[in-house]
């Protein structure tokens, strides 16, 4: 490597992102013991993102709008050994730490090259409200089990793994960075850096925590089942963040009642919900760490007894095809035949009054 070649090339997607984005770049101009490049992959941004990104000295690339493509588009620009992808509503408080998250993950490259890395969370809060919700949210950053990597959370690998994995997934506008993350896990290994990030709670804000986990649960199952249907029919499904609003839900699952009349048909949705089944039997670990989140003040911080329970005695004993159809049923009827029709109720009016509502 020159001299004066970056080890490492940080890589934003940005769209019209003028309000936060200096922050970041503020924070990245504070690492300490990196030499690092800032690139922007931009998807049209329409406010002055680009030229406060030029102004900070970052290269800025255009590229198709969608994340996977920005990020992809930027990559190839890249000249650093490593790559570091962030979203532009990130925040670095500590100005180690890029220096201790290279470090980290040199390190761990002794064993494999094949290595990723990410960062814990800590959410930017204008409000106090769902503070449980918040630390259940952080808290399951640090832990490197299916699902949940995303990034918000930060990738970190080399260049050379990043080529092996043949960049992010273009085909959707999201779900880019779940889809790396779990090649990742397939075909190397994930650590968790030292430190943190904070991440905006924007969106979780605007449109109300629950609903937005709601829905978020519905997309990885789904996406995890195969249900593309789903996605091509949905275009509203992700709103970037200058249009989020009040989250409608029941546009969302009225679709899925369609798709699996006219669709799946009734053996078609029995094989969805069964492999649904079986994704919430493999995620059934997320209700006993919750327990573990709601007696923290009891527990202390860092314990998991629950969590450790869930692994060694419930798992095995529900690893078994019946519970797959069991639990596959018990979604159906949550999902169709209880917060189908409470949305309904709850959302009619604030539909009739949503310009931005696009799944209806």
């Amino acid at each position: 490597m020159q001299k004066n070649q970056p080890l490492l090339s940080i890589v934003i997607p940005t769209l019209n992102e003028a309000e936060h984005l200096p922050a970041l770049l503020g924070d990245l101009k504070q690492q300490r013991n990196v030499l690092l490049e800032v690139i922007i992959g931009d998807g049209g941004s329409s406010d002055a993102t680009r030229s406060i990104a030029e102004v900070s000295g970052a290269s800025v690339i255009s590229a198709i709008r969608g994340r996977g493509a920005q990020m992809n588009a930027a990559s190839i620009r890249a000249t650093g050994e490593y790559l570091l992808f962030l979203h532009a509503d990130s925040r670095i408080d500590d100005p180690s730490l890029l220096s201790n998250a290279m470090a980290a993950l040199i390190q761990n490259q002794r064993e494999s090259k094949a290595i990723a890395g990410h960062f814990c969370l800590r959410f930017i809060r204008s409000t106090s409200r769902n503070a449980m919700a918040y630390r259940y949210a952080e808290e399951k950053t640090a832990f490197n089990r299916v699902n949940t990597t995303n990034g918000d959370q930060g990738l970190l690998l080399s260049r050379e793994f990043f080529r092996q994995l043949d960049g992010f997934d273009e085909s959707m506008p999201f779900l880019e960075d779940q889809r790396i993350a779990e090649r990742i896990r397939s075909q190397g290994k994930w650590i968790t850096l030292p430190g943190y990030l904070k991440t905006s709670a924007r969106r979780f804000e605007a449109e109300g925590f629950q609903r937005r986990y709601i829905l978020m649960s519905m997309m990885m199952g789904l996406h995890s089942v195969g249900a593309e249907e789903f996605f091509a029919r949905a275009p509203g499904v992700y709103r970037v963040q200058q249009d989020t609003g009040t989250l409608f839900l029941s546009p969302f699952l009225g679709l899925i009642w369609r798709i699996m009349r006219k669709e799946w048909g009734f053996v078609g949705s029995i094989r969805v919900y069964y492999r649904l089944g079986r994704y919430i039997r493999q995620n059934s670990w997320q209700m006993f760490y919750f327990l573990d989140v709601g007696l923290r003040s009891m527990l202390g911080a860092g314990r998991y007894p629950f969590l450790n329970f869930h692994d060694r005695v419930f798992a095995p004993c529900v690893n078994f095809a019946f519970f797959n159809a069991l639990t596959g049923l018990l979604c159906f009827l949550w999902f169709m035949c209880v917060l189908a029709p409470f949305f309904w109720i709850i959302d009619y009016r604030g539909l009739q009054n949503d310009p931005l509502n696009e799944a209806a």
